[in-house]
């Protein structure tokens, strides 16, 4: 079993010009939490005039607490904002740290390969090692998430239509598409105990929230497979959702 934690409500919806509003945000986090997710990082607590995006934190994790057996979670950069989330009601808090091939380099004259990385941190760390927070640069994001998986992970980021970036690291394009990564999961026969039907389905009130925003994946593209059985043996309806 794999836990995939959703992380576009903050990752993807602060990485793009637009402001979804409230309502909208708090639709798409319901229709994720249908779809079987159980750990939804909803916002991060930052100031709004550096992420407006954000401005309503607070009120999206307070709907957030009421949705059942929910993790919420939300990303912090510093004590204030720790206090903050906390103060919310989060279940989780995320710290940014950055661990970059770039940066290894320049620090330490050495690469870092996602298996290796993940080896030599669960070797140090244990099951405190974390979570596997992948973009899919150069389309890299799924065999990575693959690679960490062989190493032990078994908690994965993602994001829904792979909407999301970083705004200080230059052609990190998108996250790992949840739709893509849960299908794969699902067909290796791991299960994530997300409904596929249900998340692809999902990408609907996004869509309305941000209405012309590019969003992506091969999965609901081509729809699922005729005769596909989930890692649980439940039929799949074969379904394409319109991208």
């Amino acid at each position: 079993t794999v836990l995939i934690s959703e992380v576009g409500p903050r990752d993807g919806l602060q990485s793009v010009a637009r402001t979804m509003p409230t309502a909208a945000k708090l639709r798409w986090i319901a229709a994720l939490h249908a779809a079987g997710l159980r750990e939804i990082e909803v916002a991060s607590f930052v100031p709004a005039r550096l992420l407006p995006q954000m401005a309503d934190a607070a009120e999206v994790v307070r709907d957030a607490l009421r949705l059942r057996g929910l993790t919420v979670m939300a990303l912090v950069p510093n004590l204030h904002g720790a206090q903050a989330a906390l103060g919310a009601g989060v279940h989780k808090l995320t710290i940014p740290v950055s661990a970059s091939a770039a940066h290894s380099l320049a620090n330490l004259r050495k690469t870092r390969e996602v298996r290796r990385l993940f080896q030599r941190l669960r070797n140090a760390l244990g099951t405190r090692a974390g979570a596997a927070h992948l973009h899919n640069t150069r389309g890299l994001g799924l065999a990575n998430c693959l690679a960490a998986f062989d190493a032990g992970v078994r908690s994965f980021d993602a994001s829904l239509g792979g909407l999301g970036g970083c705004l200080h690291a230059p052609g990190a394009s998108g996250k790992v598409v949840t739709e893509d990564l849960v299908f794969m999961f699902e067909a290796m026969g791991v299960p994530t105990g997300v409904d596929l039907g249900r998340l692809m389905a999902a990408r609907e009130p996004l869509r309305a929230g941000l209405p012309g925003e590019t969003i992506y994946g091969m999965t609901p593209e081509a729809g699922l497979p005729l005769g596909f059985i989930d890692a649980h043996g439940r039929a799949a309806p074969a379904i394409k959702i319109p991208s």
